[in-house]
């Protein structure tokens, strides 16, 4: 029998496990049921809260599909609202944590309003995970045309393709998404944007996850989101947000003065149980 937590960020839903003893271990078969929304609990994946040498905890992403996750942003604020819940932090807010995961170590600060802030690190626009020798010269991007749509490459600890549209209504995500993901330029799969402007600091986005499909949400993405639009038309003021609505809720991006990506947004607990 295994207790568990279920946790969201702007709809993107999470199984959270305390492993913080090493005791339990699940094969890709386990982490498939459990995710299974009509056979198990459903989410669109599984954390284990794990003990680390060198932070206060390690963050151990697991997809829906079961396959390893390197880094997700709505999972990170998840993990340190989880973290503090089962370690009974009671410091005042606010505070900041350090969280270990497989895309290095990211620092979270828990704000008064109870929103988290996530240091999600500087984008890389060039990487092995994409097409690096396509360039459109005047933004330094890698730019790549499928399906009709131009995708702009970028990785934020895991590889995104960004595509802005006119109308996101119109985008038939179940259809494309596989199609993009799993497209030969992609030599490990990637998640796939597609964004809308409604004003200048306010967008709409849909995403389609690799190793989960459609999901309501995207930390990653948001920051992937971010970092296109921000290489596009660089943002004035640094600290200065602009809003993602994502079919689950809102995210809210900006950076610091070092050039990474911070991503905020709400972590909540939904309900317990065991399995």
């Amino acid at each position: 029998m295994i207790n568990f937590q279920k946790y969201h960020g702007a709809g993107n839903d999470f199984i959270m496990i305390n492993n913080l003893d090493k005791s339990v271990f699940l094969t890709p078969q386990d982490i498939q049921l459990y995710c299974n929304r009509n056979f198990g609990i459903g989410a669109d994946g599984i954390i284990l809260l794990e003990p680390s040498d060198k932070t206060d905890c390690f963050m151990n992403y697991y997809n829906s599909d079961g396959t390893i996750a390197q880094m997700c942003g709505n999972g990170a604020r998840c993990t340190a609202k989880f973290y503090l819940e089962q370690t009974k932090n009671d410091k005042i807010l606010p505070i900041s944590i350090k969280l270990d995961t497989r895309a290095g170590v990211k620092t979270i600060q828990i704000n008064q309003d109870d929103t988290y802030s996530v240091d999600m690190g500087a984008p890389i626009f060039e990487s092995p995970d994409f097409p690096s020798t396509i360039y459109n010269t005047n933004e330094k991007m890698s730019i790549l045309s499928i399906e009709n749509y131009d995708f702009n490459c970028v990785s934020m600890g895991n590889p995104h393709a960004v595509t802005i549209v006119s109308n996101l209504n119109k985008i038939d995500l179940k259809n494309i998404g596989p199609i993009i993901e799993n497209n030969k330029n992609f030599p490990n799969k990637i998640n796939v944007e597609f964004v809308e402007k409604i004003t200048n600091d306010y967008y709409r986005v849909k995403v389609w996850e690799r190793g989960c499909g459609v999901t309501l949400a995207c930390g990653t993405g948001a920051c992937a989101v971010y970092s296109v639009l921000n290489k596009i038309s660089p943002m004035q003021n640094f600290d200065e947000e602009i809003t993602l609505e994502f079919p689950g809720g809102k995210l809210y991006l900006s950076q610091n003065h070092e050039g990474s990506v911070v991503l905020r947004g709400e972590a909540s607990f939904v309900f317990k149980g065991e399995i």
